[in-house]
């Protein structure tokens, strides 16, 4: 039995080597390129958000309509089918735009078009959560920078900004874990990060419990990693605030 166990460690050793044949490095090069997109999108996405949210609560009735529809059409809509239409569609479109224009197509770059993917979907749910961060602001700090004679700008970077950040952490932490995990949705259109690299090791050993475990593993560390810097971002973001136990 122990000679069993043995054998089969060193299978699984041999499997997960770093070292050729074994599978170790192009996991962990899957991996960064999973990472590389999660950081991409969801930076995306709040730049998409920042600016959504703003629009729903300040701007005028045709772009609060517009802005409607793009965040109840993208979180109606199951992100798979999204990734589909927005990855396909939206490479055919932009080279259409191109051959109008006179220009020869391109191949777009994957990790371009899995951040831009990505990055569209996050931006619906960050308008949102930043919108109800902004709703928590007491009003009382916004009628004191307009009356100093603030303008838009200066007011969402100085005061708007800072002071929703405590309420729109939470909300933005899920964003990011969700981000890390939706990087596997791009498997499907045949870009090689941590999933996709898990299926074509398994696929070529067969050892199929063994590469999508040990994918799981990654993506737990990963996950656990970004909650513990998470939390000291909460903390930091939180300093001064009362929290709830102090105000009753």
């Amino acid at each position: 039995m122990d000679a069993l166990l043995t054998l089969a460690a060193s299978g699984i050793g041999d499997l997960l080597a770093f070292d050729p044949p074994g599978w170790g490095s192009r996991l962990l090069t899957g991996l960064i390129a999973s990472v590389e997109i999660a950081v991409g999108a969801f930076g995306l996405g709040l730049l998409i958000g920042v600016g959504g949210a703003y629009g729903k609560l300040y701007g005028g009735p045709v772009a609060r309509d517009l802005l409607e529809v793009y965040t109840t059409v993208v979180r109606a809509v199951p992100e798979l089918v999204l990734i589909l239409l927005l990855y396909f569609a939206g490479t055919d479109l932009v080279n259409r735009l191109l051959a109008v224009l006179g220009y020869q197509a391109v191949d777009i770059n994957g990790l371009i078009a899995g951040i831009g993917v990505l990055g569209v979907v996050q931006g619906a749910y960050s308008t949102e959560v930043l919108r109800g961060a902004i709703l928590a602001v007491p009003q009382g700090q916004i009628e004191a920078a307009r009356a100093y004679g603030m303008s838009p700008g200066t007011m969402l970077r100085r005061i708007t900004l800072p002071a929703m950040l405590p309420f729109a952490i939470p909300g933005l932490a899920n964003l990011w874990l969700i981000a890390t995990k939706d990087t596997a949705l791009l498997a499907v259109v045949g870009f090689d990060e941590l999933t996709q690299t898990t299926r074509t090791a398994a696929g070529a050993t067969k050892a199929y419990f063994t590469f999508f475990f040990a994918a799981g593993i990654l993506y737990l560390a990963l996950t656990l990693a970004s909650t513990l810097v998470l939390s000291r971002i909460e903390r930091w973001a939180r300093r001064g605030v009362p929290s709830l136990a102090g105000s009753t």
